[in-house]
């Protein structure tokens, strides 16, 4: 059984039935109404690299390079949907020179780690993306990153899922792991039902700890990060941009229907959901510092989202708990980049095999005197 239909719920429950097991999956709204519903698509293992976090480089960057079978795989089970991937690439941008000298810093980084990145001029940058500003001094560019249409890729995951054999469940909440102290014995819903199930994976992004008994140690600490995201509509012409965008405030992604998604916010802001106003301005000011001309396109609308985070930025991906119960949350920014390497180490977890050398096991000491405190 699993609890949430976001990418990660529903790819994990994907390969699980490939397997041979029989898979339910309990989602209180519908596929992808969570994070997954407001995220970008960014395949970004590169561009989202960060100081301190080389093991969590290693798995998105392994986890990338498992995209393009996936990608495939999931457009024959699914009879054909497509997830929309682009490899077109990205630029990170510096609005100023002050981000110039940051990104400096950052492009040395990602030299010393090997990976494949080049600094670009101003003027070479405005040949890749004419419609970005004269005062953009320069930038990094990161040749191979990706993209998929988070939405496209929900709706097939549910479709490869249900040709597979399994089942969702729409509108069935999970309220509750039942286990005995030791083993995992299922799940009840709100309605007061009990499903019986010797495996539960809990992919319920942030809210996945709240349905457990367990001791609070037992379980990752993971915490909801709040991100705004916007979305825009070019009226016609040429697209605005041709690759993803980046500078250290915002990014902006191009989908093939001529829409534009600018984002995200990073805010601590517990369970809340308001879009706000400062949010909305920030993100356009944001934009519009690279790419002047966004301010021509048609205002669609603003969403929020509530990541699932945990205090060292990477994911819970294994077993916890009792026998038989699963997590996979604390994606954060990856989950749509990490959806691949969760899938198999869910699946194989389940059916009683090891799980890709790139996921470590969990362990609450992994978290310290944190574990427990941040949800």
């Amino acid at each position: 059984m699993v609890v949430g239909a976001g990418i990660i719920g529903l790819a994990s429950a994907w390969r699980a039935a490939e397997r041979g097991l029989s898979v339910l999956v309990l989602e209180r709204d519908v596929e992808g109404a969570g994070a997954s519903g407001v995220a970008a698509g960014m395949l970004a293992p590169v561009t989202e690299a960060l100081f301190g976090e080389e093991p969590l480089l290693r798995l998105n960057l392994e986890s990338g390079r498992m995209w393009e079978s996936f990608d495939g795989e999931l457009r024959e089970a699914s009879g054909g949907l497509p997830t929309h991937r682009d490899s077109k690439g990205a630029l990170v941008l510096a609005a100023d020179r002050d981000d110039a000298e940051e990104l400096r810093r950052l492009h040395a980084f990602q030299r010393e780690l090997g990976l494949d990145t080049e600094w670009l001029s101003g003027r070479e940058c405005r040949r890749l993306e004419p419609g970005l500003s004269p005062r953009v001094p320069g930038g990094i560019l990161a040749p191979h990153e990706s993209q998929v249409d988070p939405a496209a890729t929900v709706t097939a995951l549910a479709a490869a899922l249900e040709h597979a054999g399994g089942e969702i469940r729409r509108g069935e909440a999970a309220a509750e792991l039942l286990h005995d102290g030791e083993h995992v014995q299922g799940v009840r819903t709100g309605s007061g039902a009990t499903v019986e199930s010797e495996h539960v994976l809990l992919a319920a992004g942030c809210w996945s700890a709240q349905l457990a008994r367990v001791p609070p140690e037992a379980l990752p600490p993971v915490r909801p990060v709040k991100g705004q995201i916007l979305s825009l509509h070019s009226r016609g012409g040429e697209p605005l941009i041709r690759r993803m965008v980046h500078t250290p405030r915002c990014y902006m992604v191009a989908r093939p229907d001529g829409r534009v998604v600018i984002g995200a916010t990073v805010e601590e802001r517990g369970f809340d959901t308001a879009v706000t106003a400062d949010g909305v301005y920030r993100l356009l000011e944001a934009a519009w510092e690279v790419l002047p001309d966004i301010g021509e396109l048609e205002f669609v609308g603003a969403q929020t989202g509530l990541r699932p985070g945990t205090p060292d930025n990477a994911p819970v991906i294994g077993a916890a708990g009792p026998d038989g119960l699963l997590v996979a949350t604390g994606h954060y920014r990856n989950g749509v980049l990490l959806a691949p390497i969760t899938a198999e180490a869910i699946a194989a977890l389940a059916a009683g095999d090891e799980p890709p050398a790139q996921v470590a096991p969990f362990s609450p000491a992994r978290f310290g005197a944190v574990a427990g405190g941040a949800r």
